[in-house]
């Protein structure tokens, strides 16, 4: 079964529920999300009150993929570009489809209901986002449509020893692709 999105929900204390115990499980599961495992949601509340903090002051955007029994089962930031000769693309980031929905082709429905949603944005022309190298992300982003455009040698570290490349990639939008 597929799963329902909606942009902008009412952010409800289910909803601040459901997207820390994602961002848990997903993290847990070896998620590049930006904790490294073990992390609990406490750990994670602060992150997401950040996140919360932006979409009041209209800066980002929430996407929610639900389940068929309701559960926030994906989610996805797209923060909007404050600097004036930027503003023709937004960053989209906390990329989620938890563990148990991985596999179903919900990560692809997940940013192509992303790029949908940029697109209903007045002015945005692209997609960018960064991925923790050395996951395979960017192999899945690359096959959704976004292409590399940059990469930091070791920006990432994930432990002593353990320093991973910081991949940019960008989604170019035009319009929407038809239907079959």
């Amino acid at each position: 079964m597929a799963l329902t999105f909606e942009l902008d929900p009412a952010f409800t204390p289910a909803l601040r529920d459901g997207v820390t115990a994602l961002w848990a499980d997903v993290s847990n599961a070896g998620g590049a999300v930006g904790f490294v495992p073990p992390v609990t949601a406490e750990e994670i509340r602060p992150e997401l009150l950040r996140h919360l903090a932006a979409m009041e002051d209209g800066r980002t955007r929430l996407l929610v993929g639900r389940d068929e029994d309701g559960a926030v089962a994906a989610t996805a930031f797209l923060a909007l570009n404050t600097h004036r000769l930027m503003r023709h693309w937004l960053w989209l980031y906390t990329v989620m489809v938890h563990p148990r929905h991985q596999g179903k082709g919900y990560g692809r429905a997940l940013l192509a209901a992303a790029a949908d949603a940029a697109r209903s944005i007045e002015g945005i022309e692209a997609v960018r986002l960064t991925c923790r190298g050395g996951t395979g992300a960017d192999r899945f982003y690359a096959a959704c449509g976004y292409r590399e455009v940059g990469r930091v040698p070791a920006a990432i570290r994930v432990a002593e020893g353990d320093d991973r490349d910081d991949v940019i990639m960008l989604l170019p939008l035009g319009p929407a692709p038809a239907l079959v």
